[in-house]
């Protein structure tokens, strides 16, 4: 890649480009949809160095390197410089951190490359301002007549033109240097409080995206809290007496009812034996008696069956509130890590609050 104006690629790399946004000062606009091309440039014609990226058909950074620039890292994958001729800030934002160290030394080595050619550049104009050009003929003569004659005249000419020469040329001299040094001075300070400037904005922006980060996970936090709140204390409703207690009551009273009933029976089968019945109305009651025997005794056997399941039910019940208490205890204990946490969030959130 070359330019029109016959510069020559140094270094190039690719990157995202953006530039602030020129009303808040503070947003930063993409330059193009997708990662660009970003070149170092030289001049060899004006001897500078430029920073040039071509999106579609317009370019998108045209960058003059100067001795007061500074790229800035501001993340691992970020940087920016100001550029007070354009009067905008460009940020790049690479693909990996060693391509961003690669750019910043580039940039660093160029900068320096720039201020030794301006530091070439005032020395051969000091050498070739036109005060230093002056000759002789140039000067006016001197309205002053010797008395001595033609040719002392014209030395006495020749030398004072020569004073008159060597103090413009010193004057001119110190003119030059001294708006030299002013100028440089000045630039130096004005790019150092842009620096500064843009580093505090930098670390302003940073601060208010971990607040806002902070808020969102301390948000996520109580959502989190208030979960297992809300789960210990369903936990805790399940963990109610269980109905098999009430069924086991039920069929022992049930149990204990039948066998108050059979005894009774037997009793009246003592009875009617006592009173000596015909014999063939007794063995029949008897066989009668018998037969709801049996039925009681499978009845009975029911409700052994009834009762054994009901101490089962109750045996698993048993585990399953085991089972559900330790569930709560670690719930609580998460719960307990959960507020340790918020707590700590909570003072890191006040102390940097406290310190913008």
């Amino acid at each position: 890649m070359e330019t029109p104006c016959g510069e020559q690629p140094i270094f190039s790399t690719r990157a995202h480009v953006f530039q602030i946004d020129p009303v808040t000062k503070k947003n930063w606009i993409p330059a193009s949809k997708h990662a660009a091309t970003v070149s170092y440039f030289y001049d060899a014609t004006r001897n500078v160095y430029r920073i040039i990226s071509v999106g579609g058909t317009k370019a998108i950074i045209n960058s003059t390197i100067t001795p007061n620039m500074t790229f800035t890292k501001t993340s691992q994958k970020f940087g920016q410089w100001a550029d007070s001729r354009a009067n905008t800030v460009y940020g790049l934002g690479f693909a990996s951190e060693q391509n961003l160290s690669q750019f910043a030394e580039k940039f660093q080595e160029l900068r320096e490359a720039a201020r030794l050619a301006r530091e070439r550049s005032q020395d051969k104009t000091e050498l070739t301002s036109p005060a230093f050009n002056l000759t002789s003929q140039q000067v006016v003569p001197s309205p002053i007549i010797s008395a001595n004659g033609p040719g002392d005249d014209k030395l006495f000419r020749s030398q004072s033109a020569e004073m008159e020469l060597s103090t413009e040329r010193e004057r001119v001299k110190k003119m030059l240097s001294e708006g030299s040094v002013c100028e440089v001075q000045w630039e130096a300070e004005f790019f150092s409080l842009q620096d500064n400037n843009n580093k505090l904005v930098a670390a302003l922006r940073e601060a208010n995206a971990n607040v806002e980060k902070w808020k969102k996970q301390l948000a996520g936090y109580q959502e989190e809290a208030e979960r297992l709140r809300q789960r210990v204390t369903e936990l805790e409703s399940q963990v109610t007496p269980n109905t098999t207690a009430e069924q086991q009551d039920e069929l022992s009273e049930r149990l204990h009812g039948l066998e108050l009933l059979l005894k009774s029976k037997e009793e009246e089968i003592l009875v009617l034996k006592g009173q000596r019945p015909d014999l063939v109305e007794l063995e029949s009651e008897r066989d009668e008696l018998l037969k709801r025997l049996e039925e009681l005794e499978a009845r009975n056997q029911e409700l052994e069956k009834e009762v054994h399941k009901a101490e089962e039910q109750l045996k698993e019940s048993q585990e399953e509130r085991g089972r559900v208490r330790e569930e709560i205890n670690r719930a609580g204990d998460e719960l307990d890590i959960k507020i340790c946490q918020l707590n700590e969030l909570r003072l890191g959130l006040s102390q940097l609050l406290e310190s913008n």
